[in-house]
C-alpha cells in the first residue's frame, strides 16, 4: 500500500503522536491483563495475555488490507481507534464476569474475545506504517517509543489506579488517539466524538476509583467474599476479609492467603504459647530459643510471632509486598496484630527475600520461610511455569552462608505421599552443602510432618524441613525428636535414622543423582537458570497427572499449570492457524511464485520467534536481579523497545538496501546475544544487592546493544520485500505474528526443559538462521512485482 499524495499527513508530528498513543495504550493493556489474569484465573494464564496481544496484532495486520481500499485512511484510523476504546473496556468486563472454572473451550473464548482490542491496534498500526513506508524507520521508531512509554507507565498506573481502572485509562488513551487521527483528516465530527468518548471514560474512571463498580467479583471460579479493604499495586491485588476460623485474613490475588497474628506477648496464655511453639514452623525455635531471626515472606506475622514467643529480641522480616507490610500491618490496620510490625525489636524490610539476603552482611541463627510463594505472583505471572528464585541451589548457598555456625534454615511446605516439594528441598540443600564443603548431608537435615494419611492424599499435610549450617549435634537431634513429639508431629527423618522412607533413602544414597533421576517425580535440584521448583511432574507422566489427579487436592493446584499449559498450547496453535489462513482466505493472497521471495518469508518467521524468545528469556533472567517479576517485565520490555526503536530509526542509514549489511547486522545480533548469555549470570549475581534504581539503569545498559541490533532487521526486511513483491508484505506480517505467538509459549517450554540461558541462545540462533535465509534468497534483487 504505497502512500499517495492525498494520504500524506497534514502533520507528521501529530501522526507520530497518534501512533505513539495507540501503541502506548496497547502495551499498557497487554501488561495490565497479565495482572488481571493472575487474579481472575491463575498465574499460569498471565503469560497468555502476551500471546493474545501478539495474535490480535497479527490478525489486525492482515485485516488492515481489507480496511485500506477507498481512501480516507486517517478517518478510518480514527474510527478504528474509537471502536478500540470501547473494545478495551468490553474485554475487561468480559474477563471480570467469568464465574466458572476455565476449561479448554472457555479458555478459547476468553482468548479470542480479549484479542479484539489488539486486532484493532493491529489494523491501526499496519495502516499507519503502510501509508508511511517512505518514513518506515521513523514511524517504526515512534511505534516502539510509544509502546516503551506504556510499559514505563505500568507500575505507576497499577499502583495509583489498580487493574480495572488502568484498563479504563487505556480506553481514554485510545479515544485521545482517535481525536488526533480524525484531526489529520480534518473531520470535525469525529474529533468531537473522540473527545466526548474520552471524557465519558474519564468520568467512569473517577467514579470507579472512588466507589468501585467495575471490579473483580469472581476469581478462580469462585465468588469473592466480602472484603473490608482492597488495594492493587503492580505486583498484586490485596484483600482484607474476616474468616470465621482464622480471624482476619489477607488475600493475595484472591487466592493465596495469610492470617494476621494477634497476640499480646506480655500475657501469652498456655494455649497461645502452644499454638506458636508446638507447630511445625515453631520447631526451630525449640532448638534455638531467642534466636536472631530472618523471616522471608512474613505476611500477617505468624513466623514473627513464633520467634518473639521464643524470646527473640532481634527479628528481621523481609516482605516483598508494601500493601501487606506497610498499608495493612503498620498504617491502616495495625490494631489487628496489636502493632506487631511497629515493635522496636521487629525490623521490616520491603524487598525481595533473595535480594535482601544477597546484600546483607548479617548472620542469623534462624532463617525461615513458611509456605512462601506457593501460588503468589512470581514470574509465572508473565511467562513462566511457577518459577521461583527463592527455591534454587543458588538461593540455598546464599541462605546457608548467612547463617551463624549453629544456624538453622527452615522451610514449611506441602507434604504429599510420595513427597515432592519437601523432598526437592532436601535435594537443593544437598547440592548447596556440597558446594560449601559439607559432604555428609544426612547429618544436617530434620524433617517433621503435621497431618495424617487423609491430608497426605487430599489437601496436603505440612512438612517442616530444617537444615543446619554445620552437622547437628546429638543434643540437637534429641531436642528435635522431643519437639516433634510435643507438637504431635511425625518425625519423618532425623540424623541416624535408617533409610526407611524417601528422605532417608535420598540422603543416604550412594549415588543421589541416580536416585533422583529414577524417582517417580522430578525432585532434582533446580538452579537460577531453571528456577521451576514447583514443577515436579515428569514429562512421561503428564497425561496420567491430568487424567488421574484429584482436582480438589493441593497437589493438583500446585501443578495446575501442567494441564493449563497444554490448554494454552492448543489455543495458541489454533490462533497461529487463523493467522496463517487469513491472507488467502480474506485477501485472496497466495504465496508468491518466486522462490526467492517465498524463501525470504522465512526471514520474518525467524526474527519474530527469535525476538520473543530473547525477550522472554531476559525477563525471566532479570527477575532475581530486579527483585520482582513486574519490575523485570517492565524494565526489560522498556529497554528492548527503546533500544530496538533506536535501531529501527537508524536502520535506513546503517543498512540501507544492502543485503550484505543486513546479513552482518543479523550476525551481530547473534554474537551480542551469545555474549549476553555468557555474562548475564555473573554480572547479575554480583549486582543483586545494589539499589533498585541503579539495577534498573544497569538493565537498560546491558540490554541496549543487543536491543539496538535487533531493531535493525524488521524495517529493513519490510522495505526490501515491499520493493521486491508488495503483496508478500501481508504474509510477512502474518508469519512474524504467528512466530511471536508460538514463541511466547515456546519460550516457556524451552526454559522449563532446557534453561533460561539456553532459551536465549536458541533466540540468537534464529537470527543466524535469518542471516542464512537472507543470503540464500537474495530478495532485494528480485525485480518483478506481481
Amino acid at each position: 500500500m504505497p502512500q499517495s499524495p492525498a494520504s500524506r499527513p497534514a502533520s507528521w508530528p501529530l501522526l507520530y503522536l497518534a501512533l505513539a498513543l495507540t501503541t502506548s495504550g496497547t502495551l499498557l493493556l497487554e501488561l495490565t491483563l497479565t495482572r488481571i489474569f493472575s487474579v481472575v484465573f491463575y498465574y499460569h494464564f498471565a503469560f497468555l495475555a502476551i500471546s493474545i496481544a501478539l495474535f490480535g496484532l497479527g490478525v489486525g495486520g492482515v485485516l488492515s488490507y481489507v480496511v485500506a481500499p477507498g481512501g480516507r485512511i486517517y478517518r478510518k484510523l480514527g474510527a478504528a481507534s474509537l471502536i478500540n476504546s470501547v473494545l478495551a473496556l468490553g474485554a475487561l468486563l468480559f474477563v471480570l464476569t467469568r464465574g466458572a472454572d476455565i476449561g479448554t473451550v472457555e479458555l478459547g473464548i476468553i482468548y479470542f474475545t480479549t484479542a479484539l482490542p489488539f486486532v484493532g491496534t493491529g489494523i491501526i498500526v499496519s495502516l499507519a506504517i503502510s501509508e508511511t513506508m517512505e518514513r518506515i524507520d521513523k514511524v517504526y521508531f515512534f511505534d516502539l517509543l510509544g509502546a516503551a512509554a506504556g510499559c514505563l507507565a505500568l507500575v505507576a498506573f497499577l499502583n495509583t489506579f489498580g487493574g480495572p481502572n488502568t484498563v479504563i485509562a487505556v480506553s481514554i488513551i485510545f479515544a485521545a488517539a482517535a481525536a488526533i487521527w480524525f484531526s489529520l483528516d480534518a473531520y470535525r465530527v469525529g474529533r468531537i466524538a473522540g473527545v466526548g468518548v474520552g471524557l465519558l471514560f474519564t468520568i467512569v474512571l473517577i467514579l470507579n476509583w472512588g466507589h468501585p463498580f467495575i471490579e473483580v467479583r469472581y476469581a478462580k471460579g469462585l465468588k469473592l467474599r466480602t472484603e473490608q479493604y482492597t488495594k492493587w499495586n503492580s505486583i498484586s491485588r490485596i484483600g482484607l476479609a474476616p474468616d470465621k476460623d482464622a480471624g482476619e485474613m489477607i488475600f493475595i490475588d484472591a487466592d493465596a492467603s495469610t492470617a494476621i497474628a494477634n497476640f499480646d506477648f506480655n500475657h501469652l496464655t498456655p494455649n497461645q504459647f502452644d499454638e506458636l511453639e508446638h507447630q511445625g514452623p515453631g520447631i526451630p525455635y525449640n532448638l534455638r530459643p531467642g534466636a536472631k531471626t530472618l523471616i522471608i515472606g512474613p505476611g500477617g506475622g505468624w513466623d514473627v510471632s513464633r520467634s518473639l514467643a521464643s524470646g527473640s529480641h532481634d527479628v528481621t522480616a523481609v516482605e516483598i509486598n508494601p500493601i501487606i507490610a506497610t498499608k495493612i500491618m503498620r498504617q491502616q490496620f495495625p490494631h489487628l496484630s496489636q502493632n506487631l510490625y511497629l515493635r522496636p525489636d521487629v525490623h521490616i524490610n520491603i524487598e525481595d527475600g533473595r535480594s535482601f539476603v544477597r546484600r546483607s552482611s548479617d548472620r542469623f541463627q534462624v532463617i525461615q520461610a513458611t509456605l512462601v510463594d506457593t501460588w503468589a505472583s512470581t514470574a509465572a505471572g508473565a511467562f513462566a511455569l511457577s518459577e521461583n528464585n527463592l527455591y534454587t541451589t543458588d538461593a540455598f548457598r546464599d541462605y546457608l552462608t548467612h547463617l551463624t555456625p549453629d544456624g538453622l534454615l527452615t522451610f514449611t511446605r506441602w507434604g504429599f505421599d510420595p513427597p515432592r516439594e519437601s523432598l526437592r528441598l532436601v535435594s537443593l540443600a544437598m547440592s548447596a552443602l556440597s558446594d560449601l564443603g559439607q559432604h555428609e548431608p544426612w547429618r544436617h537435615v530434620l524433617v517433621g510432618r503435621s497431618g495424617g494419611k487423609s491430608e497426605l492424599h487430599g489437601w496436603g499435610a505440612l512438612d517442616t524441613v530444617i537444615f543446619s549450617r554445620m552437622p547437628l549435634s546429638d543434643a540437637d537431634v534429641a531436642r528435635a525428636r522431643q519437639a516433634f513429639a510435643d507438637a504431635h508431629m511425625e518425625a519423618v527423618y532425623l540424623p541416624g535414622d535408617p533409610p526407611r522412607n524417601e528422605f532417608g533413602q535420598l540422603l543416604l544414597a550412594k549415588d543421589p543423582v541416580a536416585w533422583q533421576q529414577n524417582y517417580q517425580f522430578d525432585i532434582t535440584p533446580v538452579s537460577d537458570n531453571r528456577p521451576f521448583f514447583f514443577y515436579t511432574v515428569q514429562p512421561r507422566d503428564v497425561s496420567a497427572f491430568i487424567l488421574k489427579t484429584n482436582s480438589k487436592s493441593a497437589d493438583y493446584k500446585v501443578n495446575v499449570a501442567v494441564p493449563k499449559l497444554f490448554d494454552a498450547m492448543i489455543v495458541s496453535v489454533i490462533a497461529v492457524a487463523i493467522i496463517l489462513i487469513l491472507p488467502p482466505l480474506v485477501l485472496g493472497t497466495r504465496l508468491p511464485h518466486e522462490r526467492s521471495v517465498r524463501g525470504f518469508l522465512l526471514y520474518f518467521l525467524a526474527i519474530g520467534m527469535g525476538y520473543i524468545l530473547i525477550e522472554v528469556a531476559m525477563i525471566q533472567k532479570f527477575v532475581l536481579f530486579l527483585g520482582h517479576p513486574t519490575y523485570a517485565l517492565t524494565v526489560v520490555i522498556f529497554s528492548m523497545l527503546v533500544s530496538s526503536g533506536l535501531g529501527s530509526y537508524a536502520s535506513r542509514k546503517l543498512i540501507g538496501d544492502s543485503p550484505a549489511r543486513l546479513i552482518k547486522a543479523l550476525t551481530v545480533v547473534a554474537v551480542l546475544v551469545a555474549i549476553l548469555a555468557a555474562i548475564v549470570q555473573p554480572v547479575l549475581s554480583s549486582g543483586v544487592g545494589l539499589p533498585l534504581l541503579v539495577k534498573m539503569a544497569a538493565t537498560v545498559l546491558l540490554l541496549a546493544p543487543a536491543g539496538f541490533a535487533m531493531g535493525l532487521p524488521f524495517p529493513t526486511g519490510l522495505r526490501m520485500l515491499e520493493r521486491a513483491h508488495p503483496p508478500s508484505v501481508r504474509w510477512a506480517w502474518s508469519l512474524n505474528a504467528a512466530a511471536s505467538v508460538l514463541g511466547s509459549v515456546g519460550a516457556l517450554v524451552l526454559a522449563l526443559y532446557l534453561g533460561i540461558v539456553q532459551t536465549l541462545l536458541v533466540g540468537g540462533g534464529l537470527y543466524l538462521f535469518a542471516a542464512l535465509v537472507a543470503a540464500i534468497s537474495r530478495v532485494p534483487r528480485a525485480a518483478r512485482v506481481a
